[in-house]
Protein backbone atom coordinates (compact mmCIF):
# COMPACT_ATOMS: atom_id res chain seq x y z
CA UNK A 1 0.00 0.00 0.00
CA UNK A 2 1.11 3.40 -0.82
CA UNK A 3 0.65 6.46 1.54
CA UNK A 4 2.56 9.08 3.36
CA UNK A 5 5.14 6.39 4.77
CA UNK A 6 6.17 5.88 1.63
CA UNK A 7 7.11 9.25 -0.01
CA UNK A 8 10.13 10.66 2.59
CA UNK A 9 12.47 7.66 0.96
CA UNK A 10 10.26 8.20 -2.26
CA UNK A 11 11.27 11.61 -2.68
CA UNK A 12 14.82 11.55 -1.13
CA UNK A 13 15.51 9.25 -3.97
CA UNK A 14 14.09 11.27 -6.61
CA UNK A 15 15.78 14.55 -5.38
CA UNK A 16 19.23 13.57 -5.43
CA UNK A 17 18.76 12.00 -8.70
CA UNK A 18 17.84 15.52 -10.08
CA UNK A 19 20.46 17.14 -8.37
CA UNK A 20 22.67 14.36 -9.98
CA UNK A 21 20.90 14.69 -13.39
CA UNK A 22 21.35 18.88 -12.94
CA UNK A 23 24.63 18.19 -11.88
CA UNK A 24 25.85 16.43 -14.89
CA UNK A 25 24.26 19.12 -17.18
CA UNK A 26 25.67 21.90 -15.97
CA UNK A 27 29.59 19.68 -15.93
CA UNK A 28 28.19 19.17 -19.90
CA UNK A 29 27.63 22.78 -20.27
CA UNK A 30 30.34 23.87 -19.13
CA UNK A 31 32.39 21.44 -21.39
CA UNK A 32 31.28 22.44 -24.02
CA UNK A 33 31.44 25.84 -23.47
CA UNK A 34 34.90 25.74 -22.89
CA UNK A 35 35.24 23.65 -25.99
CA UNK A 36 33.53 25.34 -28.31
CA UNK A 37 34.14 28.66 -27.31
CA UNK A 38 35.78 29.94 -30.26
CA UNK A 39 32.78 29.34 -32.61
CA UNK A 40 29.75 30.41 -30.57
CA UNK A 41 29.83 33.97 -30.69
CA UNK A 42 27.95 34.13 -33.74
CA UNK A 43 25.25 32.11 -32.46
CA UNK A 44 25.35 33.50 -28.59
CA UNK A 45 24.76 36.75 -29.60
CA UNK A 46 21.77 35.66 -32.57
CA UNK A 47 20.32 34.39 -29.91
CA UNK A 48 20.75 37.09 -27.35
CA UNK A 49 19.30 39.24 -30.11
CA UNK A 50 16.12 36.51 -30.62
CA UNK A 51 15.35 36.82 -26.27
CA UNK A 52 15.06 40.75 -26.72
CA UNK A 53 12.97 40.98 -29.82
CA UNK A 54 10.58 38.31 -29.37
CA UNK A 55 8.09 39.73 -27.61
CA UNK A 56 8.27 42.51 -30.28
CA UNK A 57 7.49 39.67 -33.16
CA UNK A 58 4.76 38.48 -30.77
CA UNK A 59 3.09 41.59 -30.86
CA UNK A 60 3.13 41.76 -34.29
CA UNK A 61 2.22 38.69 -35.02
CA UNK A 62 -0.79 39.41 -32.64
CA UNK A 63 -1.81 42.16 -34.54
CA UNK A 64 -2.40 39.68 -37.52
CA UNK A 65 1.39 39.93 -39.04
CA UNK A 66 2.71 36.88 -40.48
CA UNK A 67 5.58 35.61 -38.07
CA UNK A 68 8.13 34.89 -40.68
CA UNK A 69 7.46 38.52 -42.22
CA UNK A 70 7.73 40.41 -38.63
CA UNK A 71 10.74 38.02 -37.94
CA UNK A 72 12.59 39.24 -41.27
CA UNK A 73 11.74 42.62 -41.02
CA UNK A 74 12.40 43.56 -37.44
CA UNK A 75 15.86 41.75 -38.01
CA UNK A 76 16.61 43.62 -41.14
CA UNK A 77 15.72 47.42 -39.15
CA UNK A 78 17.78 46.31 -36.60
CA UNK A 79 21.05 45.23 -39.02
CA UNK A 80 20.53 48.33 -40.55
CA UNK A 81 20.18 50.52 -37.30
CA UNK A 82 23.07 48.65 -36.50
CA UNK A 83 25.40 49.33 -39.79
CA UNK A 84 23.99 53.02 -39.88
CA UNK A 85 25.55 53.31 -36.19
CA UNK A 86 28.59 52.23 -37.04
CA UNK A 87 29.18 54.19 -40.17
CA UNK A 88 28.56 57.14 -38.14
CA UNK A 89 30.29 56.74 -35.12
CA UNK A 90 33.35 54.60 -35.22
CA UNK A 91 35.28 56.49 -37.64
CA UNK A 92 34.58 59.74 -35.30
CA UNK A 93 35.60 57.65 -32.11
CA UNK A 94 39.02 55.83 -34.34
CA UNK A 95 39.79 59.19 -34.94
CA UNK A 96 39.49 60.29 -31.42
CA UNK A 97 41.24 57.41 -29.71
CA UNK A 98 44.23 57.59 -32.56
CA UNK A 99 44.47 60.80 -31.63
CA UNK A 100 44.41 60.39 -27.75
CA UNK A 101 47.01 57.39 -27.65
CA UNK A 102 49.18 60.07 -29.83
CA UNK A 103 48.93 62.26 -27.00
CA UNK A 104 48.98 60.24 -23.87
CA UNK A 105 52.99 61.05 -23.91
CA UNK A 106 52.46 64.87 -23.43
CA UNK A 107 49.62 64.49 -21.12
CA UNK A 108 51.73 62.79 -18.76
CA UNK A 109 54.53 64.88 -19.39
CA UNK A 110 52.18 67.60 -18.14
CA UNK A 111 50.64 65.57 -15.28
CA UNK A 112 54.55 64.44 -14.29
CA UNK A 113 55.56 68.36 -14.26
CA UNK A 114 52.27 69.98 -12.51
CA UNK A 115 52.70 66.83 -9.40
CA UNK A 116 56.37 67.88 -9.13
CA UNK A 117 55.85 71.83 -8.85
CA UNK A 118 57.14 73.12 -5.71
CA UNK A 119 54.30 75.63 -5.70
CA UNK A 120 51.71 72.90 -4.76
CA UNK A 121 53.09 71.03 -2.27
CA UNK A 122 50.02 69.46 -1.22
CA UNK A 123 49.50 67.68 -4.70
CA UNK A 124 52.98 66.06 -4.28
CA UNK A 125 52.15 64.55 -0.72
CA UNK A 126 48.85 63.49 -2.09
CA UNK A 127 50.14 61.66 -5.10
CA UNK A 128 52.72 60.90 -3.75
CA UNK A 129 57.00 61.85 -5.16
CA UNK A 130 57.28 58.85 -6.34
CA UNK A 131 54.64 59.23 -9.61
CA UNK A 132 56.27 62.15 -10.17
CA UNK A 133 59.87 61.05 -11.29
CA UNK A 134 60.70 59.59 -14.64
CA UNK A 135 61.05 56.05 -12.96
CA UNK A 136 57.82 56.02 -11.56
CA UNK A 137 55.88 57.61 -14.86
CA UNK A 138 58.17 54.97 -16.62
CA UNK A 139 56.83 51.77 -14.06
CA UNK A 140 53.43 53.41 -14.50
CA UNK A 141 53.31 53.72 -18.36
CA UNK A 142 54.55 49.81 -18.64
CA UNK A 143 52.55 48.61 -16.00
CA UNK A 144 49.65 50.22 -18.22
CA UNK A 145 50.53 49.32 -21.49
CA UNK A 146 51.26 46.07 -20.35
CA UNK A 147 47.65 45.34 -18.65
CA UNK A 148 46.00 47.23 -21.23
CA UNK A 149 47.75 44.74 -24.26
CA UNK A 150 47.12 41.47 -22.45
CA UNK A 151 43.79 42.57 -21.61
CA UNK A 152 43.56 42.97 -25.37
CA UNK A 153 45.47 39.95 -26.44
CA UNK A 154 43.09 37.84 -24.03
CA UNK A 155 39.87 39.24 -25.50
CA UNK A 156 40.93 38.30 -28.80
CA UNK A 157 42.41 34.82 -28.59
CA UNK A 158 39.25 34.25 -26.76
CA UNK A 159 37.68 33.90 -29.84
CA UNK A 160 39.26 34.53 -33.03
CA UNK A 161 39.00 31.28 -34.65
CA UNK A 162 35.30 32.48 -35.72
CA UNK A 163 35.03 35.93 -34.54
CA UNK A 164 35.39 37.56 -37.21
CA UNK A 165 33.82 40.43 -38.52
CA UNK A 166 32.41 39.16 -41.82
CA UNK A 167 31.21 35.96 -39.56
CA UNK A 168 29.86 37.96 -36.74
CA UNK A 169 27.44 40.13 -38.93
CA UNK A 170 25.86 37.25 -41.90
CA UNK A 171 25.73 34.13 -39.28
CA UNK A 172 24.71 36.44 -36.48
CA UNK A 173 21.23 37.92 -38.23
CA UNK A 174 20.87 34.53 -39.74
CA UNK A 175 20.67 32.99 -36.80
CA UNK A 176 18.48 35.24 -34.63
CA UNK A 177 15.90 35.55 -37.49
CA UNK A 178 15.35 31.59 -37.38
CA UNK A 179 15.40 31.35 -33.79
CA UNK A 180 12.40 34.16 -33.61
CA UNK A 181 10.53 32.01 -36.35
CA UNK A 182 10.69 29.11 -34.23
CA UNK A 183 10.67 30.70 -31.38
CA UNK A 184 7.13 29.25 -30.05
CA UNK A 185 7.27 25.63 -31.10
CA UNK A 186 11.54 25.69 -29.27
CA UNK A 187 9.67 26.69 -26.15
CA UNK A 188 6.67 23.92 -27.01
CA UNK A 189 9.55 21.41 -27.84
CA UNK A 190 11.98 22.09 -24.73
CA UNK A 191 8.63 22.58 -22.22
CA UNK A 192 7.68 18.78 -23.80
CA UNK A 193 10.85 17.24 -22.16
CA UNK A 194 10.18 18.41 -18.79
CA UNK A 195 8.79 15.90 -16.20
CA UNK A 196 4.71 16.27 -15.28
CA UNK A 197 5.32 16.22 -11.93
CA UNK A 198 8.15 18.76 -11.86
CA UNK A 199 6.80 21.12 -14.67
CA UNK A 200 5.23 23.84 -12.47
CA UNK A 201 7.97 24.13 -10.55
CA UNK A 202 10.14 24.85 -13.71
CA UNK A 203 7.85 26.95 -15.14
CA UNK A 204 8.17 29.22 -11.56
CA UNK A 205 12.31 29.05 -12.01
CA UNK A 206 11.99 29.81 -15.82
CA UNK A 207 9.67 33.10 -15.35
CA UNK A 208 12.17 34.27 -12.23
CA UNK A 209 14.94 33.44 -14.55
CA UNK A 210 13.70 35.33 -17.24
CA UNK A 211 12.55 38.02 -15.06
CA UNK A 212 16.03 38.35 -13.88
CA UNK A 213 17.89 38.60 -16.87
CA UNK A 214 15.35 40.88 -18.61
CA UNK A 215 15.07 43.17 -15.59
CA UNK A 216 18.76 43.69 -15.62
CA UNK A 217 20.18 43.19 -19.21
CA UNK A 218 17.31 45.10 -20.55
CA UNK A 219 17.06 47.65 -17.64
CA UNK A 220 20.87 48.14 -17.41
CA UNK A 221 21.19 48.63 -21.31
CA UNK A 222 19.33 51.12 -21.64
CA UNK A 223 20.97 52.65 -18.82
CA UNK A 224 24.43 52.43 -20.12
CA UNK A 225 22.82 54.62 -23.45
CA UNK A 226 21.86 57.00 -21.12
CA UNK A 227 24.80 57.56 -19.38
CA UNK A 228 26.50 56.81 -22.11
CA UNK A 229 24.97 59.56 -24.58
CA UNK A 230 25.30 62.02 -20.99
CA UNK A 231 28.43 61.50 -20.49
CA UNK A 232 29.60 62.05 -23.91
CA UNK A 233 27.37 64.91 -24.64
CA UNK A 234 28.27 67.24 -21.72
CA UNK A 235 32.14 66.85 -22.06
CA UNK A 236 31.99 67.50 -25.32
CA UNK A 237 30.18 70.44 -24.37
CA UNK A 238 32.95 71.56 -21.84
CA UNK A 239 35.17 71.81 -24.61
CA UNK A 240 37.52 68.51 -23.35
CA UNK A 241 39.55 66.62 -25.56
CA UNK A 242 38.30 63.26 -26.12
CA UNK A 243 34.83 63.91 -24.57
CA UNK A 244 33.17 61.74 -26.95
CA UNK A 245 35.25 58.94 -26.91
CA UNK A 246 35.83 59.52 -22.53
CA UNK A 247 31.96 59.55 -22.39
CA UNK A 248 31.03 56.50 -24.82
CA UNK A 249 33.40 54.39 -23.13
CA UNK A 250 32.18 55.32 -19.55
CA UNK A 251 28.53 54.35 -20.65
CA UNK A 252 29.66 51.22 -22.20
CA UNK A 253 31.27 50.25 -19.16
CA UNK A 254 28.91 51.15 -17.13
CA UNK A 255 27.11 47.29 -17.59
CA UNK A 256 29.83 46.77 -14.58
CA UNK A 257 28.40 48.26 -11.74
CA UNK A 258 31.14 51.21 -10.68
CA UNK A 259 33.80 50.36 -13.11
CA UNK A 260 32.61 52.69 -16.13
CA UNK A 261 31.82 55.65 -13.78
CA UNK A 262 35.44 55.38 -11.98
CA UNK A 263 36.91 54.75 -15.30
CA UNK A 264 35.41 58.02 -16.93
CA UNK A 265 35.80 59.95 -14.16
CA UNK A 266 40.12 59.25 -14.23
CA UNK A 267 40.00 59.82 -17.49
CA UNK A 268 38.41 62.76 -17.73
CA UNK A 269 40.21 64.54 -14.78
CA UNK A 270 43.41 63.40 -16.36
CA UNK A 271 42.64 65.00 -19.49
CA UNK A 272 41.10 68.08 -17.71
CA UNK A 273 43.87 68.50 -15.64
CA UNK A 274 46.62 67.95 -18.73
CA UNK A 275 44.89 70.35 -20.76
CA UNK A 276 42.94 73.09 -18.69
CA UNK A 277 45.49 73.78 -15.53
CA UNK A 278 45.64 76.16 -13.80
CA UNK A 279 41.85 76.70 -14.62
CA UNK A 280 40.13 75.03 -12.09
CA UNK A 281 36.86 75.87 -13.33
CA UNK A 282 36.49 73.33 -16.11
CA UNK A 283 38.55 70.94 -14.53
CA UNK A 284 35.80 70.79 -11.00
CA UNK A 285 32.90 70.66 -13.93
CA UNK A 286 34.29 67.53 -15.15
CA UNK A 287 33.93 66.35 -11.50
CA UNK A 288 30.33 67.84 -11.66
CA UNK A 289 29.48 65.92 -14.39
CA UNK A 290 30.41 62.17 -13.43
CA UNK A 291 28.77 62.94 -9.93
CA UNK A 292 25.70 64.11 -11.84
CA UNK A 293 25.92 61.43 -13.71
CA UNK A 294 26.35 58.80 -10.89
CA UNK A 295 22.90 60.48 -8.81
CA UNK A 296 21.01 60.07 -12.44
CA UNK A 297 21.95 56.58 -12.35
CA UNK A 298 21.76 55.94 -8.50
CA UNK A 299 18.52 57.62 -8.13
CA UNK A 300 16.79 57.83 -11.04
CA UNK A 301 17.83 55.27 -14.01
CA UNK A 302 18.69 52.05 -11.95
CA UNK A 303 15.47 52.40 -9.77
CA UNK A 304 13.29 52.59 -12.66
CA UNK A 305 14.98 50.77 -15.44
CA UNK A 306 16.43 47.77 -13.33
CA UNK A 307 14.40 48.24 -10.33
CA UNK A 308 14.72 45.03 -7.92
CA UNK A 309 13.50 41.95 -9.84
CA UNK A 310 16.53 41.61 -11.34
CA UNK A 311 17.43 39.95 -8.37
CA UNK A 312 21.47 40.54 -8.84
CA UNK A 313 24.01 41.94 -6.35
CA UNK A 314 26.51 44.34 -8.14
CA UNK A 315 29.34 42.35 -6.66
CA UNK A 316 27.88 39.17 -8.07
CA UNK A 317 27.90 40.23 -11.41
CA UNK A 318 31.10 41.96 -11.82
CA UNK A 319 32.72 38.42 -10.06
CA UNK A 320 30.77 36.93 -12.69
CA UNK A 321 31.99 38.61 -15.21
CA UNK A 322 35.50 38.88 -14.68
CA UNK A 323 35.25 35.16 -14.01
CA UNK A 324 33.43 34.24 -17.52
CA UNK A 325 35.48 36.70 -19.13
CA UNK A 326 39.04 35.34 -17.90
CA UNK A 327 37.71 31.35 -18.52
CA UNK A 328 35.72 31.76 -21.86
CA UNK A 329 36.88 35.25 -23.47
CA UNK A 330 34.16 37.30 -25.07
CA UNK A 331 31.49 34.30 -25.25
CA UNK A 332 31.99 33.71 -21.82
CA UNK A 333 31.18 37.92 -20.77
CA UNK A 334 27.73 37.75 -23.35
CA UNK A 335 26.71 34.51 -21.09
CA UNK A 336 28.30 36.03 -17.43
CA UNK A 337 25.26 37.80 -16.80
CA UNK A 338 22.39 34.95 -17.64
CA UNK A 339 24.22 32.27 -16.21
CA UNK A 340 25.12 34.42 -12.90
CA UNK A 341 21.18 35.15 -13.25
CA UNK A 342 20.15 31.83 -13.50
CA UNK A 343 22.33 30.27 -10.57
CA UNK A 344 21.35 33.02 -8.47
CA UNK A 345 17.26 32.10 -9.13
CA UNK A 346 18.38 27.92 -7.96
CA UNK A 347 20.46 28.74 -5.07
CA UNK A 348 17.20 30.86 -4.14
CA UNK A 349 14.98 28.24 -4.61
CA UNK A 350 16.94 25.68 -2.71
CA UNK A 351 17.48 27.66 0.02
CA UNK A 352 14.06 27.83 0.32
CA UNK A 353 13.38 24.16 0.03
CA UNK A 354 16.38 23.97 2.59
CA UNK A 355 14.03 26.49 4.89
CA UNK A 356 11.25 24.73 4.16
CA UNK A 357 12.13 21.22 4.84
CA UNK A 358 12.09 19.64 8.38
CA UNK A 359 16.18 19.20 8.83
CA UNK A 360 15.83 23.20 8.94
CA UNK A 361 12.60 22.99 11.10
CA UNK A 362 13.23 19.38 13.30
CA UNK A 363 9.84 18.61 12.63
CA UNK A 364 9.73 14.76 11.76
CA UNK A 365 7.92 13.29 9.13
CA UNK A 366 5.39 10.23 10.06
Amino acid sequence: MTGPEASPPNGGVTLQRQMTFWLVALAIFVLLLWLLADILLPFIAGLAIAYFLAPLVDRFERMGVNRMIAALGIITLVVLLIVLVLLLVLPLLGGQLGALIQNIPTYVTKLRTLISDPGIPWLNKLVGSGIGSDKGISDLLTQGAGWITTFLTGLWSGGRAIVSLFSLIVVTPVVAFYLLYDWHRMVTTVDSWIPVRQRDTVHQLVHETDDAIAGFVRGQAAVCVILGTFYAVALTLTGLNFGLLIGMIAGLITFIPYVGSMTGLVLSVGVAVAQFWPDYTWIIVVIVIFFVGQFIEGNILSPKLVGESAGLHPVWVIFALLAFGYLFGFVGLLVAVPVSATIGVLARFALRRYLASPYYTGETTK
